[in-house]
């Protein structure tokens, strides 16, 4: 692993480091979250065009990427949420939260998940957040486990149905 001299970049995982995304990522990690989202499981198209569209999402809060140090691939990306403002969902009030966590299947296993979700957490804290949270859907159950991991609770109070019968599951970290 080779140590960043960008101190907007960490070296979290062998091999990659995680940092904001670049315009020319942008098309390229649409897809990658589109291709991550069916392999969880997600059936619902219409919220792939959401799932593409990066530019429109680091316009208004930023989008970190997981970069593989040697080819400069994108092996995921998750949208970072500061607050209440865009792409806020759901009831976390003034929580910080994350949204569209994705990684690449060939780059599963490999911490790329765990490293994304660090580094909201990380911008969370260092922004003075009391708490960050994300809504998950219940067939995504390797994020959930990745969530609880990493001390995120869930919070049934807070989930809800965005369509009838389609549910989100909220989990919640206290910093």
């Amino acid at each position: 692993m080779t140590a960043s001299t960008d101190p907007s970049e960490a070296s979290p995982g062998p091999g990659f480091v995680v940092r904001e995304v670049r315009e020319a990522e942008m098309d390229a990690l649409g897809e990658l979250t589109i291709a991550a989202y069916r392999d969880a499981g997600e059936t619902d198209e219409d919220y792939y065009p959401e799932l593409r569209d990066v530019a429109t999402r680091a316009a208004l809060v930023p989008v970190l990427v997981a970069v593989d140090e040697v080819t400069g691939r994108i092996l995921g990306g998750v949208t970072y949420i500061p607050g209440p403002g865009p792409y806020h969902e759901g009831d976390f009030g003034d929580a910080a939260a994350f949204r569209m966590l994705a990684v690449a299947g060939d780059a599963r296993g490999r911490g790329v998940g765990r490293a994304l979700v660090s580094a909201a957490i990380d911008r969370a804290r260092s922004e003075g957040c009391s708490a960050i949270g994300i809504f998950t859907r219940p067939f995504m159950s390797a994020a959930h486990r990745l969530y609880e991991s990493l001390g995120f609770r869930r919070d049934p109070d807070l989930d809800w149905e965005f369509a009838p019968g389609e549910r989100l599951l909220a989990y919640r970290l206290t910093l």
